[in-house]
């Protein structure tokens, strides 16, 4: 039979202050089911997708005394010494960063938090959800219990069922320079770990913001029979601004005429892939600028209405887009991307769109059956299946002063590299 479904993408905003307490990032989450929930269909399936790094401002949970100080440098340097008893013995037991340490302190609860709430939206909805992503550690059943790996924490996609059960999981594989280690040093995925998964809305494969960009994934998802490619997205930068893609970062372009390169062209020009679904977040978070269109594409005769991202010609093949927050000659659009941007001190600073967009989407009936499921994975439905923890983590009063110097000087050491 075929399968008849509506995928939707979620643009949302977010503040700093989502993420400095549980209550506050359950709020932010649901506010964007919220928004889908006027364009879910009660006749077929639906998969909402959600943004990349959604959970990496976690590291701020109970730590608004420091969001004052402006950075996410500063604020994190903060952190770091404000949770010493708990950072360094990180950072000599496993080997860590500074940065990685202070995210690796509270993984296991901020993992619990995050998975949690997606899993009870899930439930509620009704909705085939894509979690967005999130640092997370990799972990694995030890007498029955989830284990962390010590010192591993990739950028994580989590896919959940209306049941709130567990479909799969897929690491981001090429990081871009600002999560590598001279950034939030997270860990890259394997490559070859990367699978697809069969289900009522789609043979969903997973390719976290850059890996959308890389053929040897694409290649990847499209040789196990990917039909769905979902690319959770947060672009950390002004969407007109010029920039250089790794692996040519000289080669500068209008940020839209190189995300042309990712879903548009996986999913007009593939093999397998039939429709890509690409969220992007907005917002400016302390210091840093996000911006983007988000966008649902397919092959040219399912769109044949031109249309595309901003600075860029109309073209076929985007079945729903969001459109940016002005039109205009490329002088005023690149203008628009400055005034939004952290920092500009322009009234029109983080004044940015946030939207829900949708598209009813038909494929043939799978052929495919699911990859068995990795350590991995059976040690994140354990978390799933359990309940939230009653003692989360809290920020270690009453430091020395000698260990708090140690620790700023290991961090001023660490982003001198």
């Amino acid at each position: 039979m075929p399968r008849h479904f509506r995928a939707l993408a979620v643009q949302p905003k977010w503040h700093a202050h989502d993420f400095t307490s549980a209550a506050a990032f359950k709020a932010w989450m649901r506010s964007q089911l919220e928004m889908a929930r006027p364009h879910l269909t009660t006749n077929q399936p639906n998969l909402v997708v959600l943004t990349e790094l959604n959970g990496l401002p976690l590291v701020l949970r109970g730590g608004r005394w420091a969001t004052p100080l402006g950075t996410f440098q500063r604020v994190a340097a903060a952190l770091f010494v404000g949770r010493l008893a708990r950072t360094l013995p990180l950072m000599w037991r496993e080997g860590v960063s500074p940065i990685r340490a202070l995210q690796l302190a509270d993984a296991d609860a901020n993992t619990r938090l995050y998975l949690h709430t997606c899993r009870d939206l899930a439930r509620e909805y009704g909705v085939y959800l894509c979690c967005g992503s999130a640092p997370t550690p990799r972990y694995s059943l030890v007498g029955g219990q989830p284990r962390r790996a010590p010192g591993t924490l990739t950028n994580q996609t989590v896919i959940l069922d209306p049941q709130g059960q567990l479909i799969g999981v897929a690491d981001k594989v090429y990081l871009t320079p600002d999560e590598e280690a001279g950034g939030v040093d997270l860990t890259p995925g394997d490559l070859s770990e990367l699978r697809v998964f069969p289900t009522p809305v789609g043979d969903l494969g997973v390719a976290i913001s850059l890996d959308a960009f890389r053929p040897e994934v694409i290649g990847r998802l499209e040789e196990q029979g990917c039909t769905v490619l979902l690319q959770p997205d947060a672009n950390g930068a002004p969407w007109t601004a010029k920039e250089g893609l790794p692996p040519d970062p000289a080669n500068l372009r209008d940020q839209p005429v190189a995300w042309l390169e990712s879903s548009w062209t996986a999913s007009t020009r593939g093999r397998s892939i039939r429709y890509a679904v690409n969220p992007m977040v907005v917002g400016n978070l302390l210091d840093l600028t996000f911006d983007g269109q988000s966008a649902i594409t397919g092959r040219a005769e399912d769109a044949p209405e031109p249309r595309s991202y901003a600075l860029t010609s109309p073209r076929p093949g985007f079945l729903a887009l969001t459109p940016w927050v002005t039109t205009g000659t490329p002088e005023h659009l690149r203008r628009a991307g400055r005034e939004r941007a952290a920092g500009s001190g322009h009234p029109l600073e983080n004044e940015y769109r946030t939207d829900v967009i949708w598209a009813d989407l038909t494929l043939p009936a799978t052929a495919l059956t699911p990859p068995a499921r990795t350590a991995h994975e059976e040690a994140l439905s354990a978390i799933l299946g359990g309940q939230a923890s009653r003692n989360p983590s809290r920020v270690a009063p009453g430091l020395l002063a000698g260990l708090g110097i140690l620790a700023y000087l290991s961090w001023r050491g660490l982003r001198k590299r």
